[in-house]
């Protein structure tokens, strides 16, 4: 089998790997950028031409103002030190995620990113960024029924491929692998429609923890896995 053509992550645990080490969440979330720096340069090297980093949900925004604060300050501080050398690496950044509320910085800074690099050809970087699945998929909806209400399309359009090309992942293949770290055993609300055939890894280790040698180990689980796509295997059509 090939390596994966997308691997997503659910970065998870940065505050609970600081609370361990009796240290503010902060440091874990400074720590947690260190860790994607690595895990983006690694995913270069290995030819995957497609990572989606779950790095702030829709959801996020409830968390205690300081640490919201202190996220917005670390995706800023990422941008403008990390992006120079993601543009020279060849490494092509794209957000998804809605960006209507955010504030006019942010939004700058994402839409910076993206113009920069998008003539790239190495490596796709999806940050998935103020991201909730479930508010991906009710825009989609929208945005279908209002091509139905302006007869650029009828009802017997709407079918799967219609929804997804009006996904924020619209041309971005479906991730094949999907891993989250911290050992929490769920998707919380990250591509539910994109993770239909996925296959998943969820990891005891927490993310400032993570290192090229887990994806690696990853991919290496990944190969052994028989993907069927609702099929029936070889094998067994053999029988």
């Amino acid at each position: 089998m090939s390596n994966p053509r997308h691997i997503a992550i659910i970065m998870d645990g940065n505050g609970r790997w600081a609370k361990a080490r009796g240290l503010p969440r902060t440091a874990g979330h400074k720590a947690g950028v260190d860790a994607l720096r690595e895990v983006i340069r690694a995913a270069g090297k290995m030819d995957i031409p497609f990572l989606t980093l779950f790095a702030f949900s829709s959801e996020n925004w409830s968390r205690p103002r300081s640490e919201v604060t202190d996220l917005m300050g670390l995706l800023k501080l990422f941008i403008r030190r990390d992006l120079a050398d993601l543009h020279r690496e060849n490494v092509r950044v794209r957000i998804i995620g809605e960006r209507q509320d955010l504030a006019k910085d942010i939004r700058g800074l994402l839409d910076e990113a993206e113009t920069l690099t998008v003539r790239n050809t190495g490596l796709t970087l999806v940050i998935a960024f103020n991201y909730g699945s479930r508010n991906e998929i009710t825009r989609a909806v929208q945005r279908l029924v209002a091509d139905v209400a302006s007869g650029v399309i009828t009802h017997e359009d709407i079918t799967p491929e219609a929804i997804s090309v009006r996904l924020d992942t619209a041309d971005i293949p479906d991730p094949d692998l999907i891993i989250r770290t911290s050992g929490e055993m769920r998707l919380s609300n990250f591509l539910l429609w994109q993770a239909a055939y996925s296959e998943f890894m969820f990891l005891p280790c927490y993310w400032p923890d993570f290192r090229p040698s887990h994806l690696a180990e990853a991919i290496e689980t990944f190969h052994m896995r028989e993907r069927r796509f609702g099929g029936v295997a070889a094998q067994e059509i053999a029988l």
